[in-house]
């Protein structure tokens, strides 16, 4: 049975992986970025086969739980995808988290093994960590700290293990894995939300099934695409789509592993040529405020836009500056895991640039909507996946507005150890609260346009509703603005702006100059916005707002 017909027959994922670590055998499977060394998927197979040995001395059942808590690397993947194979349940921490949050996540997994990298482990303290067995180094794959000096007896014979365990050696015929009920957990995925609150997300294998189906059918990835890694893996949105589907169909999977700098991700993707982008909107906006912009005009996107001299022509050859950016040769850009700039998409939009927006979170492990790039709807979010439903919990205050609320497949099993959270997220039937505000319509009456987040709409004195995110979209495309927050102080609207420093040194200004231009500012988008959004003043903060490892701002840190 060839994978398409395993994804479109409901195979198991487990089995879904099997098929293609045979069937791709010889095929490049993992590189290391600039390391110049490519893992085959035999090679794959035979380093699962080693971890799985490995799990086995240390005592490991289905449904243990494996932390991983490190950098993209084809360790990393390995270490997942024998933990996917085995039967135990994989909880993937952002290497970005401090260390007290991570020793917490490691805790309230009940972890019993960590794969960690020995930067990361220099700063967690096996003591505060009483439930682990183990400790393996990511990067030397060497026992860091084990509580029987059995496990690193072991580790130092795995060798000679493995060449017991496969006499003839390892071939095709040894790549067999059991089955696992469907509803079992596979990946508990901690958020790492804006609010401040982490839950762990219990995602199962017909979940991570669902996203992976809808991957193959629909031709993402395919056998000898390329893929290029650069958002955390330990992420659903990079999990699924970077790792988890490329694997299934026999991609190739160049794992960047570096801070993905804009000057760093062009030169990158020039010499990997990917043929499917997968990327935020932090990201592209960096790039097309760097590289676009600069060929046109200093003014902000929105001037841009209007100007009367951008004609067909002049769009081609944005359009060919920025697919040369990328590679040359991806099919499209998949934006998700926050709202595009729509000043920014509207621009892409225009100069036929291949590109469109998804919708998901990791409590659907992530996808909920996806449209192809020609079939994309300026402002909307994709249709809703053949195995999800979608529709919304009307908002007294706007007509054909409320909260999306989603169900189907890919919705998580539940927050562990967690009722309370769970009981608030999923009700009696199944419909998960995203949080998100919108509509859901569209030509097919699938298709999910998002306002802005629930927890952050500011309730006006006249009783309207304002989505900060909504203004901050405008702000973010004024002169000498980089980033900001529109909060709500003392009953009015306050801007919290983080300067753009390249263009203030560019035109040799001091923060002393810039609060007249500030002030400006202000001015003209109080022209764009209604009058109950009206901005009463701008406050320049002196250090770039905290993110998390997603590049979302916290914005709980600023209310």
């Amino acid at each position: 049975m060839n994978l398409s017909e395993c994804a479109t027959r409901g195979c198991g994922l487990i089995e879904i992986y099997r098929e293609s670590l045979i069937d791709n055998g010889p095929l490049p499977a993992i590189t290391d970025y600039g390391s110049g060394k490519t893992m085959t998927y035999t090679e794959v197979a035979r380093r699962i086969a080693r971890l799985h040995l490995f799990f086995e001395a240390a005592g490991l059942k289905p449904g243990d739980k494996v932390a991983l808590l490190g950098k993209n690397t084809s360790t990393w993947i390995c270490v997942f995808m024998a933990s996917l194979t085995y039967g135990t349940v994989i909880v993937p921490i952002l290497h970005d988290f401090n260390p007290a949050d991570a020793a917490h996540i490691i805790n309230h997994s009940d972890a019993r093994v960590l794969f960690v990298n020995d930067s990361i482990w220099e700063h967690l303290d096996m003591d505060m960590l009483p439930e682990l067995r183990a400790v393996v180094s990511l990067d030397t794959r060497k026992i860091l700290a084990a509580r029987t000096r059995g496990i690193t007896t072991f580790v130092k014979t795995l060798s000679r293990a493995f060449a017991k365990r496969y006499p003839d050696g390892f071939g095709p015929s040894d790549i067999h894995y059991a089955s696992r009920p469907s509803d079992d957990t596979v990946i508990l995925n901690y958020t790492s939300g804006t609010t401040g609150f982490s839950k762990g997300v219990m995602l199962t294998y017909d979940n991570v099934a669902g996203n992976v189906a809808f991957g193959i059918a629909s031709r993402l990835h395919y056998r000898g695409s390329r893929a290029l890694s650069f958002l955390p893996l330990a992420h659903a949105y990079g999990c699924a789509f970077d790792m988890l589907v490329p694997l299934a169909v026999g991609s190739h999977v160049t794992v960047l592993g570096r801070t993905p700098t804009p000057t760093l991700l062009v030169k990158a993707m020039r010499e990997v040529k990917p043929n499917l982008i997968i990327c935020v909107p932090l990201i592209l906006e960096k790039i097309y405020r760097k590289m676009i912009v600069p060929m046109i005009t200093r003014k902000p996107v929105r001037w841009i836009l209007a100007l009367p001299g951008l004609d067909r022509a002049i769009y081609g050859r944005i359009r060919a500056r920025l697919v040369e950016a990328f590679g040359g040769e991806f099919e499209e850009v998949i934006i998700g895991g926050a709202p595009l700039n729509p000043e920014v998409e509207e621009f892409l939009y225009r100069i036929k640039f291949p590109f469109t927006v998804g919708y998901g979170m990791t409590e659907c492990g992530p996808l909920i909507s996806y449209r192809p790039w020609r079939e994309f709807e300026p402002g909307s979010a994709g249709s809703a996946l053949p195995v999800m439903e979608a529709r919304i919990v009307p908002d007294d205050t706007t007509p054909g507005q409320g909260e999306i609320v989603v169900r189907g497949q890919n919705v998580m099993k539940g927050y562990y150890k967690n009722p309370q959270a769970t009981e608030a997220a999923l009700d009696t039937d199944g419909w998960l609260h995203t949080g998100d505000m919108g509509r859901v319509g569209g030509a097919d009456g699938r298709t999910i346009y998002i306002r802005g987040r629930y927890k952050t709409m500011i309730l006006s004195a006249n009783g309207q509703n304002i989505y900060p995110e909504e203004i901050e979209a405008k702000l973010n495309n004024m002169p000498y603005v980089s980033e900001s927050l529109v909060v709500e102080r003392d009953g009015r609207l306050v801007a919290l702006v983080y300067p753009d420093h390249e263009e203030m040194d560019a035109a040799r200004l001091s923060y002393h100059q810039l609060e007249p231009i500030m002030e400006d500012v202000r001015a003209e988008l109080n022209k764009l916005v209604a009058p109950y959004e009206q901005i009463s003043r701008i406050q320049v903060m002196p250090e770039e707002f905290k993110k998390t490892p997603k590049r979302s701002i916290k914005r709980f840190l600023y209310r």
